[in-house]
This record gives structure tokens, C-alpha cells and sequence, in this order.
């Protein structure tokens, strides 16, 4: 199955939670906006080119049947996600008494309060513009929320400008709530695309408005800088950020009452074909519904707030590095707190014989702790390397500020290589100890961010093993200044030796399998879209190497295929967290078993366009739980598990509500 088809069948096992019934009704509608969020992600970056080729019937690697389909299959996820919104969760929330109120439902008392409303905290922010040839079509951000507006009549100059748009300032909540005076014993809400539809007369005086509608594009967001073109790489980010909210438009959102006439303007106006319109039976904007959820302030429609263990392996009231001298500690995190990494850097922050602190930023959020204390580190004497990746989708203005940030105070901030992204994610601290030095690791499958980490199931391992540091030391330099090919001992470093490695280890399992022997792969990842490795384990599952795949979002090899992939069997597991962690597993033989995390998926990009680390976990407990907890769990996964059939869709589990769940198991080992 093509990789966007892929990332569509995930948004359908996403919203598989949305429908339900055992997960609380908040809940239920947050998976459906995650849904919403990912597939405005999808048009963002993957669209523009089969929108191309659709508008121009192109032919090629995008060809205009490709983008047809793929445009349909989105069109089909997007209706069945308004039926269940319309038709499940909506009835749901009636039942509990919570309603979005149209203008036609609300009381005189409720009319009389929105208006004041209006008038007192929406009007002011308005500015509609009828179209003529001194008034052209405003500038439209990217997911903006806009009406369009036919009117009928002529303005003060005689001139029948029949089209107005007016823009909904992304400043305003898009959902207020009635006061309980006039909301009798339900708790009611009001979007403020209603609120202002319901008064459009004013904003168009001497003017009868015959139709109104909620519109949304969405554009491509892709930056066009290239690294080797530009003198300044952060400077030439700015100043294409500063562009990306209008950039080419590549699907256009708008209500199902949309009349042809309007909708054709629109279409014509943003240069899209008819493919790429999508008429919706509600709010233009599932995304900005998730504001409910806080609105209605209902806990015990929430999932059971889950608090994260501190982790096992670590004594609270003990140093870390005092413990990272004596073992090394694995973190599952969202199962364990990050916050003890957090407390790693706020020690050696502190700590006055800490010499060098070296860090890899790539998502830590516009706040971040962590970013503070690089920076306090800084002022108080110790030497400081960031090594910031500016081109991290959608972080990158808070990156570029950060960089700023510390280069302000002293740091040395560097931005990788020329052509590469640095997704490796770790952390190296230097101490003075005795007559020398020791150093301090830290290396994570997922980013250092505390809020994701509350949400995401990774990896955080710290490490003093002297040969691991050293490499980790090596890879800084080369970031810093990579004249020279790093030579390591312990990790696996991308663009260099990370396909050829996981090739190697395959190719192995596929021999001993030849000859007869015990052969075994299990690999965790977020997705599995590169060619070469997935030609290596088709080819390993041929010869008879037993292979599972925990996939969470796009697989291109299809399993189970008779006489091709028998021996391969691939399954998702969608769960209240997202499964992010990285875990390679490749047993052979009697005496061969090799375990390794990494920030890297089994993508091409991750394999020769990024810095990449995949690195082993030696220490025998430590193997055995990450086994135990990221690979067996998860096969035995019967009830948030999807597995994947020979012609790429996917079937539930064979007990999706009452079934074991791997992060259900999680959550009771560590929440006991």
C-alpha cells in the first residue's frame, strides 16, 4: 500500500476510539480531533504535490489518477468522521445535556445575551470586505476560519458587489459558554461561526445577505530553503516562515449548504480543482472543538487521570548521577516521569564541578525548563553546546528563538549538518572527578519535551558506560564540525552505518534460518516505509526467519502474503498514548541476540537524510525489560491491537473491549 494511503488507514484506526463506547465521552470526541489535526498535517505536507497533478492531469511519479484516488480516500475518512460526530457523538452529548445551540434553538434570553455579546467582543474584530476591483480577495492564512457571503442589492455607490468575505480572528475562542441563568439544567455552548452568522445584517447595512458559510483552506506549509544556497540558514528560516501562512492552497473546507456559486468562486479564487473540495455537515473545523473538552469541565467524562511513577531504578532523594555511577537506569516513560531527566540537567546545572553540558534540541516546546537551565548553566561558567535542529516541522520559530536565547547568554549553538536534520535525541554531561573526567549520558527514542512526554511512550536510558559517553561525545564533535566520518564503537549512527547495519543483522538472521537454525526479529517503529530494509525482511521471512513488526502508523510490506511474506505478521497498536518508542530485536543461532533503541523509524528519510542514533542495550535486566515491556506486551496485545491483512487494511483484535491491552498492563505495573 502507497505510504499516503497508509497514513490515512492510521486516522481510520485512530478514529476507531472515537466510536468506542468503553472510552468517556470527552475522550471520544479528543480522538476525533486528533483525527481532524492529523489529516490537516496531511494536506500540509503531503498533498501539494497530487493536487498538482490532479489540476493539470499530470502524469509521472504524482499522476493525476493517483492524487483522484488518494483525494477520494480522504473524501470518504472525512465523511464517515462527520457521520459518527453527527450521528454518535453528538446524540451522546445531548443525552448528557451538553449542546452547541444553533441561533433557531436559543430563547429570547439566549439570543439577547449573544448578541450583547457580539457586540461587545466580536463586531470590533471584524472587518468584512465586499469584493470589487479596490477591494480583491483578502489574504487567507492557512486554517483560518472565514465566512464567505453573498449579498444582494447594491452598496452606498450603486455597485453590486455580490461576494464579501469576512475573516473570524483566530484571537476569539470558537466555542462560549451560556451562562447557567439562562441555560436552565444543561450546560449550552455557542460557535462563534454561529454567533456571527446570526448577525451578518450588521456588519452589511442597506444590504440583504443571501447566503453565508463557513470556509477553511489549507495550505501547503513545506519551507523551500536550501541549506546549501543560503549564507545564513536561520536568518533564511525567518524569513520563510513569515510566508508559510500562504502558502499553496491544497484543500478547501466548506459547509455542506455551500451553494455551487460559492463554492466555485472560492475554488477558482484559491486555484484548486473540484477533487479538492470537501463539504462538511458541521464545523469547517473539528480541531477547534476540542475546546469542549475544557469547557465543559466534566472529570468524570475524562479518562482517569494517570500520574506517572517515579522512576524504579531511581531513589528520590538520592543524586542521579550518584546512581547513573553505579548502573545504568532505563525510564518508560509516560509510565515513569521524565521528570528525572529533567532533574539530571537541574544537578548538573547546579552541580560546580560539572564542567560541559552538550544537548540536542529538536521539539522542547516555545516553553521549556529545560532551555532555561542550558541557559542558567551558561551564566554560571559551565561550557555549553546546543546543537538545534531550526528545520523541525512546525517547531521551527520557537527553535530559531531558542537558538537566539542561548547564543544571547554565551552557548555554542550550532545546527548540524548541511542537508541533514538531527532527530538524535541526547544529552552529555561532563564532570570533573578525581584527576579526570567523566561523562554523564543520556539517549531517548523520543524528544525532550514534558508535555509530550506525559503522552508519548518512550525510552530514556542513562548511561556513565565510558565506551557509549565517548561515542556520544564523538558525534557531538562531528555536529559541531564534521570534517571526518565518526568512528564509533557502541552506537549506530544515520546517514553512516544504520541501514547497513540493520541490513547486516537481517541478512544474518536469513542464514542461520537457511541453515536450519533458530532465527527471530521483532521491530518496534513508528513506521516502516524504506524500500531497502523492507526488502531485507521480505527477503529474511522467505528463507524462514520468524518476523514480527509493531507498526504503529504507515507499513508498505504486506504480511501474510502466501509464498512471499507467510513468515512476517504486522499489527498497530493505537492506545491512550501514542506508541512512539523505537525498539530493534535480532536473535540467530544459539549465542547471537542483539536489542537496540533508537530516535530512528524504518523510513528513508531516517536512514540517509537525518542523524540518527540506534544504540544497544547490553545490561541483562535491563534487555529483559525492555523485551518484556516494548516487544512481548505488545504481541500479545488483544485489545488495542489492529493487524494488518496481505492487501494493507487492517482488522481489530480479536478482543478490541475486554482483551489484554499492553498499555493498559503498563499503566497497573507502575501504577501499583
Amino acid at each position: 500500500m502507497p505510504r499516503d494511503h497508509c497514513i490515512l488507514a492510521f486516522n481510520e484506526r485512530v478514529m476507531d476510539w472515537a466510536r468506542r463506547e468503553d472510552v468517556p465521552l470527552l475522550e471520544r470526541l479528543r480522538y476525533l480531533c486528533i483525527v481532524s489535526s492529523n489529516l490537516d498535517e496531511f494536506f500540509e505536507v503531503r498533498a501539494a504535490p497530487q493536487i498538482v497533478a490532479v489540476k493539470t492531469m499530470a502524469q509521472g511519479v504524482y499522476n493525476a489518477a493517483d492524487g483522484l484516488q488518494l483525494l477520494r480516500k480522504a473524501q470518504d475518512l472525512v465523511a464517515r468522521q462527520y457521520a459518527l460526530y453527527n450521528q454518535s457523538l453528538l446524540p451522546a452529548f445531548h443525552a448528557a445535556g451538553i449542546r452547541i445551540v444553533h441561533h433557531h434553538e436559543r430563547t429570547a434570553a439566549q439570543r439577547k445575551w449573544v448578541h450583547r455579546h457580539f457586540l461587545q467582543a466580536v463586531k470590533p474584530l471584524l472587518v468584512p470586505v465586499a469584493l470589487d476591483p479596490a477591494h480583491p480577495f483578502p489574504q487567507v492564512a492557512n486554517k483560518s476560519l472565514n465566512m464567505v457571503v453573498r449579498l444582494k442589492g447594491g452598496d452606498a455607490f450603486g455597485r453590486a458587489n455580490e461576494v464579501a468575505i469576512v475573516k473570524l480572528p483566530r484571537a476569539l475562542p470558537r466555542l462560549m459558554a451560556l451562562p447557567a441563568s439562562i441555560s436552565g439544567k444543561q450546560r449550552l455552548f455557542v460557535s462563534l461561526s454561529s454567533m456571527v452568522r446570526a448577525h451578518l445584517p450588521e456588519l452589511f447595512d442597506g444590504r440583504e445577505v443571501v447566503e453565508a458559510v463557513q470556509f477553511r483552506v489549507t495550505r501547503n506549509t513545506e519551507l523551500l530553503v536550501e541549506e546549501d544556497e543560503v549564507d545564513d540558514l536561520r536568518t533564511a528560516l525567518r524569513q520563510e516562515l513569515a510566508y508559510r501562512q500562504f502558502g499553496q492552497a491544497v484543500r478547501l473546507e466548506v459547509s455542506d449548504r455551500c451553494s455551487d456559486f460559492l463554492a466555485g468562486t472560492l475554488l477558482q479564487e484559491f486555484d484548486l480543482p473540484p477533487q479538492a473540495l470537501f463539504r462538511v455537515p458541521g464545523p469547517v473545523n473539528l480541531v477547534r472543538l476540542s475546546e469542549l473538552i475544557d469547557l465543559v469541565n466534566a472529570p468524570g467524562m475524562l479518562f482517569q487521570p494517570w500520574q506517572a511513577s517515579w522512576p524504579r531504578q531511581l531513589k528520590p532523594t538520592t543524586k542521579v548521577m550518584a546512581q547513573m555511577r553505579k548502573q545504568d537506569v532505563l525510564i518508560h516513560q509516560p509510565f515513569e516521569q521524565f521528570d528525572a531527566v529533567l532533574e539530571l540537567l537541574r544537578e548538573a546545572v547546579h552541580d560546580p564541578d560539572v564542567v560541559a553540558i552538550k544537548q540536542t534540541i529538536y521539539r522542547t516546546g516555545a516553553k521549556s525548563e529545560l532551555m532555561d537551565l542550558l541557559g542558567k548553566a551558561v551564566r554560571l561558567g559551565k561550557e555549553v553546546m546546543a546543537v538545534v535542529e531550526l528545520k523541525a516541522r512546525f517547531d521551527e520559530e520557537a527553535n530559531i528563538n531558542w537558538a537566539d536565547a542561548l547564543e544571547a547568554v554565551g552557548a555554542q549553538v550550532v545546527y548540524g549538518v548541511v542537508g541533514l536534520k538531527t532527530h538524535a535525541k541526547m544529552l552529555l554531561i561532563t564532570r570533573r572527578e578525581g584527576r579526570g573526567l567523566r561523562r554523564y549520558g543520556h539517549l531517548s527514542t523520543g524528544n525532550y519535551n514534558p508535555k509530550t512526554a506525559r503522552l508519548y511512550t518512550d525510552l530514556s536510558h542513562l548511561t556513565c558506560d565510558p565506551v557509549l559517553t565517548a561515542d556520544m561525545d564523538a558525534v557531538f564533535r562531528h555536529l559541531a564540525s564534521p570534517n571526518t566520518r565518526p568512528q564509533l564503537n557502541k552506537l549506530v549512527m544515520a546517514p553512516f552505518m544504520l541501514q547497513q547495519t540493520m541490513r547486516a543483522h537481517l541478512e544474518s538472521c536469513r542464514k542461520a534460518a537457511l541453515k536450519g537454525e533458530y532465527a527471530r526479529v521483532v521491530i518496534k517503529s513508528n513506521a516502516m516505509t524504506d524500500e531497502v530494509l523492507i526488502q531485507a525482511l521480505v527477503e529474511a521471512g522467505h528463507a524462514g526467519v520468524q518476523i514480527d513488526l509493531i507498526v504503529r502508523g504507515a507499513c508498505m510490506l504486506p504480511p501474510q502474503v502466501p509464498g512471499a511474506t507467510d513468515n512476517i505478521r504486522v499489527r498497530s497498536i493505537i492506545g491512550r498514548f501514542l506508541e512512539h518508542s523505537r525498539v530493534f530485536y535480532f536473535a540467530w543461532g544459539t549465542q547471537h541476540e542483539h536489542l537496540l533503541l533508537s530516535s530512528a523509524d524504518w523510513m528513508r528519510r531516517n536512514m540517509t537524510r537525518r542523524v540518527e542514533l540506534a544504540w544497544p542495550v547490553t545490561e541483562p535486566r535491563l534487555r529483559q525489560r525492555v523485551i518484556d515491556e516494548c516487544l512481548v506486551a505488545y504481541l500479545h496485545d488483544d485489545r488495542d491491537a489492529w493487524i494488518q491483512q496481505p492487501d494493507g487494511s487492517y482488522l481489530p483484535a480479536a478482543h478490541p473491549q475486554t482483551g489484554h491491552g499492553a498499555q493498559t498492563a503498563l499503566m497497573q505495573l507502575y501504577g501499583a
